[in-house]
């Protein structure tokens, strides 16, 4: 085809039913959806915050304010609203908590960048102030923050507190924060470099229902529900030796289906006796390690059941994995994977205890190699004493981010308030129009003090006015009391936040908003896999993964 038949028709370089958005348009899909993710959960955030009922396809409900779990758990069917779940995800893998604050940042940092792309200020001016403003406040946190030791108990126990208020651990927060504090105490090591630890890999959590939580308790070595599995076995082995096994005390199956014929019935009866003697000869490799109690991941045979009960030992089968792991730490013991090669060194030692009112096994190990506690949670149902569960863990992770860390903020929005403060001053000696996008990072931090008013039921203007009059004047540690609306000093009132979580935060939403921001152009693809395969779906499905670009957030709920 000559040049000028070509002039005035375009070239079509994709197909008719692909999908793309360009520009502005790209930029303005990205940030609604993100800034949709995060308004969803904004309400949850602080003392006063509200719940969300999630409600699977199946119907099952789950009734939280927990951030991380409330985004992973929503039916989400959007490309940028997602990295905005994994902002969630990676503030919950590395500090425990904060999940809703970091979203929450996120999201008012693209509302404020969309403000500054409508006055033609371009993208990768905007995401260099923002990267300069990360920096800057996450420097100024350490300058802020208040040293706390290791065994500073009291204020742990405050950290602890602030990290529950507002969820489900909230009513019983005293007795939860002391019970925290002192399973982070009983994992907490001393590094070969003199640093300090909390190793929470030797802390369990178990949870019943059908009691209070006023019942929870911390228990020295391992709790496991489970039951004997025959009637005449012992129940409390003060000296134990333990097997721990991941392999069934069974006969294997065999992979093909075949057919005997038989003209005798001694001939069946042989058969029948060949597996129970296969099956005594693994109870016997048991019982010539020593063992006298056996806690089994798979099933174990009714008739193995019965010759292991003749050797007076102690069996539970179908234990959990993580149970079986935890008990290795617990017993000092190692996990077998054939019963014939199992020795007496496989086997851990300490005292096993069935408590049978409360349907329980108590197993507490000795020795050296022996290290682990159980945090026993009770609520009255399960949907409580899941969302109590959640609220403790994010608890733990905070307090043992602190025990290493050693540094903690004022909370109720002071250091928000502060930052802010500090980072407009810094945006005086930026040049260009990148110190419009450090004014619009401070502007976004100032949102977690105006949500803490708003869900209290406070004027967030007034509030945040009072806020910056105060730290103005010098009152680093000036925040919202939100119960009472009065701006006090949060750090004498025992409203505490862990350095390392805030930092987290800040650097996890502007990571985020800046991956948005450096996106102009959204196109239907193909198959992104590196796997080589053919897998099913291939380019035909493209366009359904683009999560309904025309349509805002894209069917996200």
């Amino acid at each position: 085809m000559s040049q000028r038949q070509m002039q005035g028709q375009p070239m079509i370089i994709l197909g008719e039913d692909s999908q793309r958005m360009k520009d502005k348009d790209a930029q303005s899909h990205n940030i609604s959806a993100a800034r949709a993710v995060a308004e969803s959960v904004r309400s949850t955030l602080g003392p006063k915050g509200m719940d969300k009922m999630l409600v699977s396809s199946l119907g099952d409900v789950t009734v939280t304010n927990d951030g991380v779990t409330i985004l992973t758990e929503m039916d989400i069917d959007n490309p940028t609203a997602e990295m905005i779940v994994e902002v969630a995800e990676a503030q919950e893998d590395e500090a425990g908590d904060g999940t809703t604050t970091a979203v929450s940042i996120a999201g008012e940092l693209l509302k404020n960048a969309e403000e500054l792309l409508e006055q033609d200020i371009h993208p990768t001016a905007i995401i260099k102030g923002f990267d300069l403003a990360s920096t800057e406040a996450k420097n100024q946190i350490g300058e802020i923050a208040t040293s706390v030791e290791p065994d500073d108990e009291a204020l742990l126990k405050k950290l602890a507190e602030t990290s529950m208020t507002g969820k489900g651990a909230e009513l019983n927060k005293e007795l939860l924060a002391q019970l925290i504090v002192d399973a982070v105490n009983a994992v907490t090591v001393e590094a070969e470099d003199g640093s300090v630890i909390a190793d929470l890999e030797f802390l369990n959590i178990e949870t019943q229902t059908g009691r209070a939580v006023s019942d929870s308790e911390l228990i020295e070595g391992a709790v496991v529900d489970k039951d004997p599995v025959h009637e005449e076995m012992p129940t409390t082995v003060d000296d134990a030796d333990v097997l721990l096994l991941d392999t069934p005390i069974e006969l294997d199956e065999t992979e093909v289906d075949a057919q005997l014929s038989v003209d005798d019935p001694s001939q069946l009866q042989n058969f029948l006796d060949k597996e129970e003697e296969q099956l005594e000869e693994m109870v016997d490799a048991i019982a010539a390690t020593g063992a006298n109690v056996v806690f089994c991941q798979k099933g174990i045979d009714d008739m193995a059941q019965h010759y292991l009960a003749k050797e007076g030992i102690l069996a539970v089968r179908r234990a959990k994995k993580s149970d079986i792991e935890f008990l290795r730490e617990v017993l000092g013991a190692n996990i077998v994977s054939d019963v014939h090669n199992a020795t007496a060194d496989d086997l851990g030692h300490g005292s096993v205890r069935r408590d049978t009112e409360e349907e329980l096994f108590y197993v507490e190990g000795e020795g050296d190699d022996a290290h682990g506690v159980t945090l026993l949670l009770r609520a009255s149902t399960d949907h409580v004493v899941d969302e109590l569960e959640r609220g403790v863990q994010d608890a733990l992770d905070v307090v043992a981010s602190t025990v290493a860390d050693g540094q903690i903020l004022a909370g109720g929005g002071a250091p928000e308030v502060e930052l802010a403060s500090r980072l407009r001053d810094y945006a005086d000696g930026v040049e260009g129009r990148e110190q419009l996008a450090v004014e619009a990072f401070a502007d976004a931090l100032e949102l977690i003090p105006r949500t803490l008013a708003e869900n209290a039921g406070l004027d967030s203007i007034d509030s945040l006015v009072d806020l910056r009059a105060a730290h103005e004047g010098g009152d680093v540690q000036a925040g919202l009391d939100v119960y009472s609306g009065d701006v006090v000093n949060t750090l004498d009132e025992g409203v505490v936040e862990p350095a390392h979580a805030k930092r987290q935060a800040i650097s996890s939403a502007a990571e985020a908003a800046n991956l948005v921001l450096k996106i102009d152009d959204i196109i239907a693809a193909g198959d992104l896999s590196t796997s080589g395969g053919d897998e099913e779906g291939g380019p035909g499905g493209a366009p359904g993964g683009m999560g309904g670009m025309g349509g805002g957030m894209g069917g996200m709920m």
